[in-house]
């Protein structure tokens, strides 16, 4: 898939007043600062559609996009720690879970990872959660440009190790670089092979 258009529709914390639900839609989450604004610039091809910072919780409402014309990027605000009050992390968490489960056409769940850390128990806990209530995710691991080959195999080997402590098998993984464009061409594949299953409800 070529990216031809990327457009912002609409920033906010109610799921009935997103985008009608007559396209498919991907959904990007993780930790906060695991480098999910540049995954989506990197993404789309694009210098700033999503914006990044380098203090945590910047991302504080559900962002869509308009990739194409025929499918919705959705930028969710990240979990875990945040330099928020501890009331508006919660407000956060009730928001993106009542999106989650309510968001009839939503495909698939991003769930970033940033590769250079041992698996936290935030991540496997959302990941549990995200499966218990049969919602569709993949885990996309960031920055893998910051590590040695050696370094990134065996970080690798560990987080799969982890992950299978929770499920019998390893679910899709993607491994990325905002400054390489590694998995780039992964990502899109799989999500242009994901749009041919979507039925409109």
């Amino acid at each position: 898939m070529k990216i031809t258009s990327a457009e912002f529709l609409i920033s906010n914390t109610n799921i009935d007043k997103c985008p009608p639900p007559i396209m498919p839609e991907y959904a990007f989450i993780g930790r906060s600062n695991v480098g999910k604004s540049s995954l989506i610039n990197m993404l789309t091809d694009r210098v700033s559609l999503a914006k990044t910072s380098v203090k945590p919780g910047k991302t504080q409402l559900i962002n869509h996009f308009l990739i194409n014309k025929n499918w919705y990027l959705v930028d969710l605000p990240g979990y875990g720690y945040a330099e928020v009050p501890k009331v508006l992390r919660e407000q956060w968490e009730k928001f993106i879970r009542h999106y989650l489960l309510k968001r009839t056409n939503l495909m698939c769940v991003f769930v970033l990872i940033d590769i250079r850390h041992e698996a936290q128990k935030v991540d496997t806990e959302f990941m549990k959660w995200l499966g218990e209530n049969e919602i569709p995710f993949v885990i996309v691991f960031t920055k893998k440009d910051k590590l040695s080959k050696t370094v990134f195999a065996a970080n690798s080997e560990r987080y799969k190790q982890a992950i299978l402590k929770y499920w019998e098998e390893l679910p899709t993984l993607f491994f990325t670089s905002a400054t390489t464009k590694t998995g780039q061409i992964e990502l899109l594949d799989f999500i242009e092979n994901t749009n041919k299953l979507f039925v409109k409800k």
